[in-house]
């Protein structure tokens, strides 16, 4: 029984023995192999899966310091004083605003019910002639604005030129419209009133609202010289704030040095 047991236990030092040493040649392997030391591990890094963040762009800061105040001024006035004398030149010709879908001056909202009425009595040419003479009007009118919008323009200070110069696309043309709505409809609404006249619109409309009137018992009414007065300024600025924007976002519309030296600087906003 004796040497039973010390057999045994002969073989169970020799097995941990070898397996000591087994262990030892495994992590004599690894080391040799990658570097590991299996007998004083580290925890490894966690390799991160997100992908390389790209540095952020710093935007230049616009380069405002060389232009005075009047620079500025006169570069904005300049760029809306070319809005008024183009978009009125687009205006002012046969269906300048009647084929422009972006201008054209639709029935009155009060009297959208007219034409739909005129149309159910077969009557639709009625209302066509009526809203083409509203157009014809516009474009009459207009080509007697443009030294009303350019006296606007000229009075016009700037006290906060740099915010308007940094401003959205439409920034110069919306300030122009918010100072000078109300003279630009005063001075104008008379001009309006001669093309209605002019162009046989004042005639053709009163015989329509009649026959609407006729026909359903109903009396309506509404003020066309105030409505297409109205149109045909925001017709106009329109075309303004369309060229403002290419100008602001296009070299190639900039024609002039100061419009090329104030619009230049804004473009690292």
């Amino acid at each position: 029984m004796k040497k039973t047991f010390l057999l045994a236990a002969g073989l169970l030092l020799f097995s941990v023995s070898a397996q000591a040493q087994i262990l030892d040649i495994i992590k004599s392997t690894v080391k040799n192999q990658t570097g590991v030391d299996l007998s004083n591990p580290k925890t490894k890094p966690a390799t991160s899966t997100t992908s390389p963040q790209t540095p952020t762009k710093t935007t230049s800061s616009v380069n405002l310091g060389s232009l005075t105040s009047t620079q500025i001024s006169s570069g904005l006035k300049e760029a809306l004083n070319l809005g008024v004398t183009e978009g009125v030149k687009k205006l002012g010709v046969t269906d300048g605003f009647l084929k422009n879908e972006a201008v054209k001056i639709l029935m009155p909202e009060k009297l959208r019910v007219i034409d739909t009425k005129l149309r159910a009595f077969g009557l639709g040419s009625l209302a066509d002639q009526g809203v083409k003479l509203l157009n014809r009007a516009a474009e009459d009118a207009v080509t007697e604005s443009a030294p009303i919008f350019t006296k606007a323009i000229t009075s016009m200070t700037i006290t906060d030129a740099k915010n308007i110069l940094l401003g959205g696309d439409n920034s110069a043309t919306n300030y122009l419209q918010s100072k000078t709505q109300t003279q630009l409809f005063t001075a104008f609404q008379p001009k309006v009133k001669a093309s209605l006249g002019k162009v046989g619109a004042d005639k053709v409309w009163n015989n329509l609202i009649s026959k609407y009137n006729t026909l359903t018992g109903n009396a309506v009414s509404t003020d066309l010289n105030e409505y297409v007065t109205n149109e045909t300024i925001n017709g106009v600025f329109k075309m303004v704030a369309e060229k403002e924007s290419g100008i602001r976002n296009n070299s190639v519309m900039r024609t002039t040095s100061i419009l090329q030296k104030v619009f230049g600087a804004q473009d690292g906003k």
